[in-house]
């Protein structure tokens, strides 16, 4: 995640893009989401994956409606993986890159906990728990962790005797998870 940071100061995408989380962090979820959208035109489909990557990834955070939430991790998760050759034996080399794995498949698993979908969100789980080795060890990554132990016991509980309707369970997302967890 500091590398992201360093790359930031870098690259005006990036530094826009962290400009527009500080509006949304700040509480102005409407506003973020719109100046979220128009960069998403800026650069367009075939933009840097990071760019895609880390801007889908807070775009997500700023849906109101879960489909549309889910919608913008999957495009998070398509674009990390487009830093890589897309195939599932090739591990991200990159600690930045690596670093998105576990948010990333927090994220998808909380969305499908909440679409009442809860057997693809425990195997985006298992996803998460599969990459934790690649969490810093810091305020952000103990947060995602922390993330996805609460999601794991939610969906247990879920499970358990009183059971538990579809969507029941809640988001547990991490602040400033893309780029590094």
């Amino acid at each position: 995640m500091a590398e992201q940071r360093g790359q930031a100061a870098d690259d005006p995408v990036m530094t826009r893009i962290g400009q527009i989380a500080m509006l949304q962090h700040a509480g102005d979820r409407e506003e973020a989401q719109q100046r979220f959208a128009a960069l998403w035109e800026e650069i367009g489909p075939h933009a840097d994956p990071l760019h895609r990557c880390t801007l889908a990834h807070y775009m997500a955070d700023t849906q109101q409606d879960p489909a549309e939430e889910l919608r913008w991790d999957l495009l998070a998760l398509e674009a990390a993986d487009g830093l890589t050759d897309g195939s599932a034996a090739t591990q991200p080399t990159s600690p930045a890159v690596r670093g998105f794995y576990p948010s990333l498949h927090l994220n998808l698993a909380a969305d499908y906990a909440r679409l009442g979908r809860p057997d693809t969100a425990r195997d985006h789980l298992r996803e998460a728990r599969a990459h934790v080795d690649a969490l810093t060890d810091d305020g952000h990554g103990h947060q995602v962790l922390g993330g996805i132990e609460r999601l794991e016991r939610e969906l247990a509980a879920a499970d358990g005797p009183a059971g538990g309707s579809p969507g029941s369970v809640g988001r547990p997302r991490a602040e400033g998870e893309a780029g590094g967890g």
